[in-house]
């Protein structure tokens, strides 16, 4: 059996390419934030994760060029060698602050967070607890790890219980959740799973990838819920809210310690260069002393939430700047995902393994940054196109 067969036999997405309704790799001439450019084209984005819009904001952009006219455009190694600035270290002092916790650590990317803090955390004698919602960077990250995997059903607590009733006391245990979901735009119930994770000896972590930055007045979902100190560990990522690339985890200094001598994605990668630090540095300030902003997002998230429901959509139950268009066929999804996007409007469409069948999705999210004339001829195509294509 040749390794490669299962490449030739992929075709799949070849199809989708032909019929014209492929809706991944889209190579974009122009991206401004809220709107952006495709063979000439202007389309409002409603698909990216630039929550606050920083991407394009002055002090983001002069704070990473000045960074590159001074330390050029790489580190060239590893944070354990030679690739760790004062200027990352400054990073995690001011993050950890931000988010109420005594250290922070960065990674290269916020894919690389998770693999490489779970899988040194969980050994042999370990479990990892995992909502059947979580990302894929966690899942992976639980892999690589040598604990047991266990899973509990979306936010169902009583199934968290009954998971953690079913383990032996003297196990490690570690429940891992995202705070804000990517595809439905709900939250971790943390007010629930924090006394059940302290009643079984659990520790608790947060991937809050899609929530800092939005919730809690910017500093995450554990802030929403005043649960900080509850929190054993914080994750994020710099790509969203913090216009950047690179992650980081904060928590106990000894914990952030242990972590930051044993995770092999950290060891072994290059570290973030300086300009993506000074982008993510100059971001955190803008969120900290900008709370505006994540209240501006999340009044765009319910305004549309709201109005896209009243025209007969499926919403689901976010309270976040993303809102789900549930639609619950692929052909349906790609068709409607193509006739907004022909009409000028971005959004992702998301099919089976990334929900489960019959909860295929357009997924739609939201910036500080969009004008409320944008957002208006948003739902205006939406009520068009969905129209048109038998959605509502």
């Amino acid at each position: 059996m040749d390794i490669f067969e299962k490449c030739r036999n992929y075709t799949q997405a070849r199809e989708a390419m032909k019929s014209g309704t492929y809706p991944y790799f889209i190579p974009l001439d122009e991206n401004e934030g809220t709107e952006v450019e495709y063979k000439g084209n202007r389309l409002i984005m409603c698909g990216s994760n630039n929550y606050l819009g920083l991407t394009t904001h002055p002090k983001v952009k002069e704070a990473a060029e000045a960074a590159i006219k001074r330390y050029g455009t790489s580190c060239t190694g590893s944070r354990f060698l030679n690739g760790t600035l004062a200027m990352h270290e400054q990073l995690e002092r001011e993050l950890a602050e931000f988010v109420g916790k005594d250290s922070a650590l960065i990674f290269s990317t916020g894919m690389q967070v998770n693999l490489g803090t779970i899988s040194a955390l969980i050994t042999r004698d370990d479990v990892v607890i995992l909502d059947k919602d979580d990302h894929a960077s966690i899942v992976d990250g639980a892999r690589l790890g040598y604990g047991k995997i266990e899973r509990f059903r979306h936010n169902d607590i009583e199934h968290l219980e009954r998971v953690l009733q079913s383990l032996p006391e003297h196990v490690g245990k570690l429940i891992v959740v995202d705070g804000v979901f990517s595809m439905g735009g709900d939250l971790a119930d943390l007010p629930r799973i924090i006394p059940v994770a302290r009643k079984y000896g659990a520790r608790v972590m947060v991937d809050d990838a899609h929530g800092m930055g939005v919730m809690g007045k910017g500093r995450g979902t554990a802030a929403e819920f005043g649960m900080t100190g509850d929190v054993d560990l914080i994750m994020s990522t710099f790509s969203k809210s913090f216009a950047s690339l690179g992650g980081f985890i904060a928590g106990d200094d000894d914990v952030i310690h242990y972590i930051k001598h044993n995770a092999r994605s950290l060891i072994f990668s290059a570290s973030i260069p300086a300009a993506n630090a000074a982008a993510a540095l100059a971001a955190l300030h803008v969120i900290r002393d900008e709370p505006q902003m994540a209240e501006r997002v999340i009044q765009i998230g319910a305004r549309v939430k709201k109005e896209l429901g009243a025209m007969g959509f499926n919403v689901g139950e976010s309270v976040t700047p993303i809102v789900p268009v549930i639609i619950g066929d692929d052909e349906k999804t790609f068709l409607t995902w193509k006739t907004l996007f022909e009409n000028g409007v971005f959004v992702n469409p998301v099919i089976s393994p990334a929900v489960p069948q019959g909860m295929q999705l357009l997924r739609t999210s939201y910036m500080a940054s969009h004008t409320d004339a944008q957002i208006d001829r948003v739902l205006e195509i939406f009520n068009q196109v969905g129209k048109q294509v038998g959605i509502i």
